[in-house]
């Protein structure tokens, strides 16, 4: 449990946002299963193109999750940053959140993202307009620095301490490295010593046993899973549970994940359209099944499926008739 603003945070283990995942029906998934607090898509900061179809899908839906809310923009621009939370919060907002860790190259040659960690001041000047142009607390998501002989992630945390900023989420790879090669996280125990503002750690925390490691090793207040979420919402009551008892708890069973991505696809269906839903859903239902046995076939299959119906009938068809193999359900 720790507080971001007025807001309580009761599980310490938080979604990370991404773009192309994290939309409305995964957020509500997520929290069902224990994610304490997750975040928006990046939604860009020029709200003249907020009412692109993908812009409105990512505003959508807010009214349905569970407080708080957190909104996640993106930009260069101070006051167009500032216009753009002040419109998040209109779209029922109870936390914004700047992005600055993003490496795609399409963010950073806009100079939004991880890219601006090149420019301290324009950081400073970001933060500080943004904070003060909204009620509600506002956090940062950010990597370790620019490049591996510029990690200036403590400097970036004092800023956004000075700036108002509540809390910060911080990836532990720099801008240049991208995803590539293993997170390290001294940078982020370093983070934690210096400001005294909640840090959250991110990057690589793909079990329970590593959360708490990383918790320990950084002492920051939660850790912010990613990737490992993809086809696997159990893993934050599977982490909390960790986290409190120091047991492993159950695996999902075959029942379980068939009834949750059963439940996923009506809610993608029900969320974007029949025609948008069903292709959405794809790769949803291959993070799901794509480690069980005779996954493959059948998603190769399943990928030419069209409709909701169609989609539902063949994954009641898999599961009826695969063997169960309780061990492959690996969390």
């Amino acid at each position: 449990m720790f507080q971001i603003g007025p807001h309580t945070i009761e599980s310490r283990i938080l979604l990370a946002p991404m773009a192309g995942v994290t939309d409305a029906p995964f957020r509500r998934l997520c929290r069902t299963h224990g994610a304490g607090l997750t975040t928006s898509e990046m939604i860009t900061s020029d709200t003249r193109l907020w009412q692109s179809n993908k812009t409105r899908s990512r505003l959508a839906g807010q009214q349905q999750e569970q407080s708080p809310i957190s909104i996640q923009i993106a930009g260069s621009d101070p006051h167009m940053m500032a216009d753009a939370a002040q419109q998040a919060v209109a779209h029922g907002a109870h936390i914004i959140d700047i992005n600055m860790g993003c490496p795609a190259k399409k963010v950073c040659k806009k100079l939004a993202g991880s890219a601006l960690l090149q420019n301290e001041a324009l950081v400073a000047e970001i933060l500080t307009t943004v904070v003060n142009s909204v009620s509600v607390p506002v956090t940062l998501k950010t990597r370790t620095g620019w490049e591996p002989s510029n990690r200036n992630g403590i400097k970036i945390a004092r800023i956004a301490e000075d700036s108002g900023i509540q809390a910060l989420a911080i990836h532990g790879r720099t801008r240049a490295c991208r995803f590539n090669g293993n997170a390290e996280y001294d940078t982020i125990a370093a983070i934690v010593t210096s400001v005294a503002l909640p840090v959250i750690a991110n990057g690589d925390i793909d079990s329970p046993q590593k959360a708490k490691r990383v918790l320990e090793h950084t002492g920051a207040a939660a850790v912010m899973i990613g990737r490992r979420a993809l086809g696997n919402p159990w893993i934050f009551e599977q982490t909390e549970h960790y986290l409190q008892q120091g047991t492993l708890c159950a695996k999902p069973r075959e029942q379980q994940i068939q009834q949750t991505l059963e439940w996923h696809l009506k809610e993608l269906t029900a969320f974007y359209g029949d025609i948008k839903g069903a292709r959405i859903a794809r790769k949803h239902t291959r993070w799901y099944l794509e480690s069980l046995t005779g996954a493959q076939p059948f998603l190769q299959k399943f990928n030419q499926l069209d409709t909701l119906p169609s989609q539902l009938e063949a994954v009641a068809e898999f599961f009826h008739h695969r063997p169960a193999t309780y061990e492959e359900n690996a969390a």
